[in-house]
């Protein structure tokens, strides 16, 4: 098998550990009627995932650091497999949590090593595209993995979703345990140090509009299915489309938000971002019952809300870029953290105020991170241009 398919194969375990994560928001009210549960605590089976994910993976990574990454990718894939097999099997709530934690666990070390491996096995000269490549696979999981978990939880049961991924998991294994080579591990970042680039205040803001922008994103998007079927009243044949054209819309913002940053600046394309994801969220509530007309605001809030992330992970490499890895795996958990927020913060919404509350109470998120950006970005070209020229009076 040539390295160019190995790292497919490695996309496909980023889709499916996308997908086991994302999935949750498109079957909520299904997993809601069939335990017998509220949406809210439906909904922190989001909160759980990311809780975990965030916390969980920095430490297992520096824990592990020196062992081989091939091991690594099968011990905690395995991890993963096992989690979604238990969502299978295991019935009630409590169990099922159980089974979100295990995958969690194994997610966030499989994406991490897979993107490590990729750089490692890619051809000279195209490590950045490998690993681009595997970050794909991870988007890819709203575009085909949310609709497709929605109509086999409308036509079977919605538990067969974590059947499949657990099967495409151990046929993963099977592939990587056969082509992959050992590669050996890395020296640990001290925490320490990882820890010391949160004390420059550029990059602590940087941060926190990560924090705000997707836990703004997420107190809505964690409850999309039950609005857009309560609110919105959209059929079920509907509710599929429109996630599917919610998930392309996502990768089509992603692209348009490098292109733009490259062009327009980062600070721009930002702030332009997130005020369309803004105005989105707000229409939203007023389209509500115009079927062609929510279609449009949905992808608008997609591609908007998606354009800011690659912005902002270039936004970070720039201001340390001696550091990049690191400063890419604090706002990967920054990322996770503002995930389980949100679902919690959106869970709150719905029991105190209303279902539709939460695409006003998302667009505050947002706001604020619109507003960081602009009382305290200050672009680390223009600093580091700065200092040269002190340097040279």
């Amino acid at each position: 098998m040539s390295n160019t398919w190995k790292i497919y194969v490695l996309a496909l375990v980023s889709f499916l550990v996308g997908t086991s994560e994302y999935v949750i928001a498109g079957i909520l009210d299904r997993i809601s009627d069939t335990m017998n549960i509220s949406l809210i605590a439906a909904g922190q089976l989001i909160t759980i995932f990311s809780l975990i994910y965030a916390l969980g993976t920095p430490i297992i990574i520096a824990l592990t650091s020196r062992m081989d990454r091939r091991k690594l990718l099968l011990y905690f894939l395995g991890l993963f497999v096992v989690g979604n097999v238990l969502a299978y099997l295991l019935p009630g709530y409590g169990l099922f949590i159980a089974a979100r934690v295990l995958m969690a666990l194994g997610a966030g070390v499989v994406v991490v090593t897979a993107l490590t491996v990729a750089a490692k096995i890619a051809p000279t000269g195209k490590q950045a595209s490998s690993i681009a490549t595997v970050i794909t696979g991870f988007t890819a999981s709203l575009i085909v993995g949310v609709p497709l978990g929605r109509m086999v939880a409308a036509a079977w049961d919605w538990k067969l979703i974590f059947a499949g991924i657990a099967i495409l998991g151990v046929i993963a294994m099977i592939v990587i345990a056969s082509t992959i080579p050992p590669s050996e591990g890395e020296a640990p970042v001290p925490l320490k140090k990882q820890l010391a680039l949160l004390k420059q205040p550029r990059i602590g803001f940087a941060l926190l509009v990560s924090f705000f922008w997707l836990g703004g994103y997420s107190i809505a998007y964690t409850y999309i299915s039950p609005y857009l079927v309560s609110v919105a009243g959209m059929s079920e044949t509907l509710l599929s489309s429109a996630l599917l054209a919610f998930g392309i819309a996502s990768l089509i913002g992603s692209k348009s938000g490098g292109y733009s940053a490259d062009r327009m600046g980062v600070k721009r394309t930002l702030i332009l971002g997130m005020a369309l994801h803004v105005i989105s969220l707000l229409v939203l509530n007023i389209t509500a019952h115009s079927g062609m007309a929510i279609f449009i605001v949905l992808i608008l809030w997609s591609f908007s809300a998606w354009s800011s992330g690659p912005t902002q992970q270039y936004n970070l490499v720039t201001m340390a870029p001696e550091s990049s890895g690191i400063m890419l795996s604090l706002n990967s958990s920054v990322m996770q953290l503002a995930m389980a927020a949100g679902a919690g913060i959106g869970g709150i919404a719905v029991s105190s105020v209303s279902l539709s509350s939460i695409t006003w109470i998302g667009a505050v998120g947002v706001l604020i991170a619109m507003i960081i950006i602009i009382l305290a970005y200050r672009p680390a070209i223009t600093t580091t241009a700065q200092t040269e020229s002190s340097n040279v009076a």
